[in-house]
């Protein structure tokens, strides 16, 4: 039994899916799901008895390129988070009424397929074929199901294609460079490769662009806003909740541990750009009066925040951003659906048009009121544990980037807990807002109890995780 297993599962599903018809699209869509999930944690059980579940075998000979799918604790921890968070998203979307669903559903497992596959490969043509194929589900999603003006919709979401693939490119031209070097492309081989600073520099600098396109970081967010509001909810939980973290894992994975002489010189400006991004995200936040605008623009701030903490090449760092990945995928899944939620009964995403929800809906207001205290890292939720350990790695390297970085909680209380205020608070609105569906509060239940537990109990994440990180960070600091 290997890690192989969930990839079948996933691709079968979407096949499956399909061939399901739109009557029963969303009910196989989601037992597949349930099913990936299921053997992740199987998997994860033989994984911490110290069986072997990795896969390689052989693919292309010329060149030599082979199927590899890596197991450790950090590709574990995002497996798992790709495949708990799929069914959650896939029952979320219960609620709604998709045209041609059985072609939605199908392109949400495909989707789920490649970012799971990308978070295991450990081949760089096998794990750039995963990075370039989420991409294909997530533009036909946006377009066809997406809301808003259709002209508005299909630009946004060609320059969020566009740019995404002209970035990856980028990256591609980096492992054809290191293949002519190392005559193969597994992650262990290029492991090896002895750089020059320069040649580090140049191959840092293209899986950057990759990278800082797809979490995003400033001054390559320009897409995100857009097709976070353009985007159907389901289409923007996977971006936000799992996509771009695709993004932040391959900075740990791939592009520091292959170019650390490069990471070491340039650490201060890439911290930087975090941190910058984490105060944009925040002012750009406070004058949003869309709600999901808003939402997309608090999660760049909390990106760029992991991001800064991933830069500065520290056990703390990396375990904090690791966390904060998961974590943020969790909280920002939750309140993009509680934006949902509010809008099948509102039919508005203005803030201004909402209000009063409180006294209509005393149980979704609190369950909304909990999620938004858990993105501004309220103790006892996950958020925080991840958002301290980072902003202590920080602290680490410049108590300045500690103080900048902090800001993400100061402002986020404010543009969070003023747009609570606004969105449910006040008098009664004229509209009616019947209370939560039994399905709405069981997504919305699950998320929060994942949120709570580990906020409170964090060892099995980091008991998972840290021995990867080091051994990353024993690849890193090699050359000194």
């Amino acid at each position: 039994m290997n890690v192989s297993l969930i990839l079948i599962i996933l691709l079968v599903g979407a096949f499956a899916t399909f061939l399901a018809g739109d009557k029963l699209a969303s009910k196989v869509a989601l037992f597949f799901g349930l099913a990936a999930a299921g053997a992740s944690i199987v998997l994860l059980n033989h994984y911490n008895l110290g069986e072997n579940i990795s896969f390689i075998n052989q693919w292309i000979t010329q060149p030599n390129i082979s199927f590899a799918l890596r197991a450790d604790g950090l590709s574990m921890a995002m497996l798992l988070l790709t495949t708990v968070l799929t069914p959650i998203i896939i029952f979320s979307s219960f609620g709604n009424d998709y045209k041609n669903s059985k072609s939605f559903y199908a392109l949400l497992l495909f989707m789920s397929f490649a970012m799971a596959g990308t978070f295991l490969a450990s081949d760089g043509l096998l794990y750039y074929i995963f990075w370039e194929l989420s991409l294909i589900p997530i533009y036909f999603i946006a377009l066809i199901w997406g809301n808003g003006d259709v002209e508005e919709r299909k630009k946004a979401v060609v320059k969020f294609f566009i740019y995404t693939l002209a970035g990856s490119l980028f990256m591609l031209v980096a492992f054809v460079y290191m293949y002519q070097k190392a005559g193969s492309l597994l992650l262990e081989d290029l492991y090896k490769l002895n750089l020059t600073a320069n040649e580090q520099l140049w191959i840092f600098l293209a899986f950057f662009l990759a990278y800082a396109i797809k979490i995003p970081l400033i001054p390559f967010h320009t897409w995100q806003a857009n097709v976070y509001q353009k985007a159907p909810t389901v289409g923007t939980m996977l971006l936000s909740g799992i996509m771009l973290k695709m993004g932040l894992y391959s900075v740990i994975r791939w592009q520091l541990p292959l170019a650390p002489l490069a990471a070491k010189e340039y650490m201060y400006i890439f911290i930087g750009l975090g941190i910058t991004g984490v105060i944009y995200g925040s002012i750009v936040a406070l004058k949003q009066k869309d709600l999901k605008k808003l939402l997309a623009y608090s999660s760049l701030a909390h990106v760029g925040l992991i991001a800064a903490g991933t830069y500065t090449l520290t056990l703390d760092g990396l375990r904090g951003a690791v966390l904060q990945m998961i974590a943020h995928g969790f909280v920002v899944v939750g309140l993009f659906y509680a934006a949902e939620i509010i809008f099948r009964r509102y039919e508005t995403r203005a803030i201004a048009e909402m209000g009063g929800i409180r006294t209509q809906s005393p149980k979704f207001t609190s369950m909304f009121m909990i999620l938004v205290l858990a993105s501004v890292a309220l103790p006892t939720t996950f958020n925080f544990i991840g958002e301290f350990t980072v902003l202590y790695s920080l602290s680490q390297i410049n108590i300045w980037f500690a103080i900048l970085g902090g800001t993400t909680i100061i402002l986020g209380a404010y543009y969070m807990l003023k747009m609570f205020q606004h969105a449910m608070l006040g008098e009664t609105n004229s509209k009616a807002f019947t209370d939560v569906t039994v399905n709405e509060g069981i997504t919305l239940v699950l998320i929060i109890g994942v949120l709570f537990f580990f906020g409170m109990y964090p060892k099995p994440i980091t008991d998972l995780i840290t021995p990867s990180l080091e051994e990353i960070l024993t690849q890193i600091n090699r050359i000194n």
